[in-house]
């Protein structure tokens, strides 16, 4: 088969095995060939000649053999796993999975509003009770949704809300870019952009700007009544203080798909608050993953092909 080699590591994601990937590679990438190792043995020979290699992580002493190597597609978003400069050194391109979960986070992020609420979490507790008792419920029509990140999670957030006429404010690190809101903020612009909040959506990424950025301080400015919606990394909201926030009913609930620490110790007490949802780290998953990741490669491999720009590019 004429074109390149493209090399399918080893790697299981949400349940699917690289199977699933390789075939979707195949399906778009016909004049090239699509091989999956299945072996630590496998991927070391393949390794030696193919051009284009991509799973979970390449290592250093990966890349010393790797000679005919042009591009690693790393399948996740976040590349802070491996060592960038050794890739650099070898002249290998990295790109990301950057885009692939727009739609099932932002699906996720829209259906926790909606069950906090109306009240879901209640409705099956009463269910369980068999309770037949009205409770009281709230709109998401003519509220207001903090965005905190404005990437491709926070952009689809945005563009999902507006069929529900709910007005939208973003934060985001350069606020001079602007976005789909109706306004934006920088994140040392916080306050201001959540002190009117029904809903803060943390959909940023962990770095040191925004480790911690929701701490006791933000959540004494969110309003009482507001819900927190956090599919960032658990970080990025200080849990010692949500806690204490839910035990002096400072917050109206949460949804919290991730947390600090992960996984959730069993006797954590942010298990023990009716108005807290916890799901374990599940927003992103996907049945649609790999079909969306091979896309991203499909049109890498056509820029290379072309000498044009990479997608995704971190290296």
């Amino acid at each position: 088969m004429s074109g390149r080699q493209i090399l399918v590591l080893r790697q299981k994601i949400h349940g699917t095995d690289a199977e699933v990937y390789r075939d979707e590679l195949a399906q778009r990438l016909p004049d090239h060939d699509v091989i999956l190792a299945r072996t630590p043995d496998e991927e070391r020979d393949a390794l030696r000649t193919a051009s284009v290699a991509t799973g979970l992580t390449l290592s250093p002493a990966d890349l010393e053999d790797a000679d005919n190597l042009e591009l690693f597609a790393c399948v996740f978003a976040g590349t802070d796993h491996l060592e960038l400069d050794a890739f650099e050194e070898h002249g290998v391109a990295v790109t990301n999975a950057s885009g692939v979960h727009r739609a099932n986070m932002s699906e996720y992020t829209v259906g926790a509003m909606v069950a906090l609420s109306r009240q879901f979490p209640r409705a099956w507790r009463q269910k369980q009770s068999r309770t037949w008792q009205s409770y009281p419920v709230r709109e998401l029509q003519d509220s207001t949704a903090v965005v905190v990140g404005m990437g491709a999670i926070g952009q689809a957030v945005v563009s999902r809300l507006d069929a529900f006429g709910v007005d939208t404010v973003g934060v985001r690190y350069s606020p001079e870019k602007g976005g789909p809101t109706d306004e934006t903020y920088g994140f040392d612009e916080i306050h201001e952009a959540v002190a009117e909040a029904d809903y803060v959506i943390v959909a940023c990424r962990l770095t040191e700007a925004t480790e911690g950025l929701i701490d006791a301080d933000v959540l004494m400015t969110v309003p009482s009544d507001a819900f927190l919606i956090n599919v960032a990394r658990g970080p990025v909201v200080d849990t010692e203080a949500l806690v204490d926030a839910f035990r002096t009913n400072d917050l109206g609930g949460a949804a919290l798909d991730v947390t600090d620490p992960e996984p959730l110790p069993a006797d954590h007490p942010l298990w023990t608050f009716e108005n807290v949802m916890i799901t374990p780290h599940n927003a992103g998953n996907t049945p649609e993953y790999f079909a969306r990741r091979a896309d991203i490669l499909a049109e890498n491999v056509a820029a290379l092909d072309a000498d044009d720009d990479l997608t995704n590019r971190v290296v």
